[in-house]
């Protein structure tokens, strides 16, 4: 895979930062301090990275979608960075590169929050909107942040399809919409079925480990999502 401009770009150089919404802390509050621990972790990451967003990272994607991704949480010097998800670092390159390929992303990648690229039936959301130390959330932090996620799931009537990008996504999803983990086990590729409307379909995290190692690779991602948009009616 070539390069891309998401794992090129550096912090010395200039970007531009999403504006800091503050009209619904209900679904997205850039001022959050609920888990101590993370922040604390961003006040540090704001002190060694001043140009960095270092704030919760909101959701990005259509305002009505027929698709939701659930990811895990920003990466410190991914959305961390650029305060959009998965954008700057390489966990996005094939999130954004697949969406690309199949007709609901404007462009192939995602550089900053100040690229004209925009997603088509799809909206990404996140698990946990604070980088966590080592990309790795306690469980009371993804307690603490899940009912931001449960609002707008809740708000998001449009949308037909969740995809859980890992296990923590997964989790997630069924925390915020009152489900118990023990009907839906996660697997790679595994649908469930959420009532009239909706599914959830699983995927393995598109993280470096998981693509370097070979246990997600790009046909397998590319299938969970191909099926998402056949259930949410998307065309090509």
């Amino acid at each position: 895979m070539a390069a891309r401009g998401a794992e090129r770009r550096t912090a010395a150089q200039p970007q531009r930062l999403p504006r800091v919404d503050r009209s619904d802390r209900s679904i997205y509050d850039p001022d959050c301090t609920r888990c101590p621990r993370l922040a604390e972790f961003l006040a540090e990451s704001h002190s060694r990275y001043p140009a960095y967003w270092c704030r919760p990272v909101a959701s990005f994607g259509d305002a009505a979608p027929r698709i939701v991704l659930v990811g895990l949480a920003p990466g410190l010097h991914g959305a961390n960075r650029t305060g959009r998800p998965f954008t700057g670092d390489y966990a996005g390159i094939l999130l954004y590169e697949t969406l690309y390929e199949l007709g609901l992303s404007t462009r192939r990648e995602s550089v900053s929050a100040d690229d004209p690229l925009e997603l088509r039936g799809v909206r990404i959301v996140n698990s946990v909107k604070c980088v966590p130390p080592e990309n790795k959330p306690l469980p009371d932090e993804i307690r603490n942040c899940n009912s931001y996620l449960a609002t707008e799931l809740e708000r998001l009537a449009s949308a037909r399809v969740l995809v859980a990008l890992g296990r923590v996504g997964h989790d997630a999803a069924l925390m915020a919409l009152g489900l118990k983990r023990s009907a839906y086990p996660f697997a790679h590729g595994a649908e469930h079925r959420l009532g009239d409307v909706r599914h959830l379909l699983d995927s393995y995290h598109c993280s470096r480990y998981n693509t370097q190692t070979g246990r997600l690779t790009a046909p397998m991602f590319r299938a969970v999502l191909e099926r998402a948009r056949e259930l949410a009616g998307l065309a090509r």
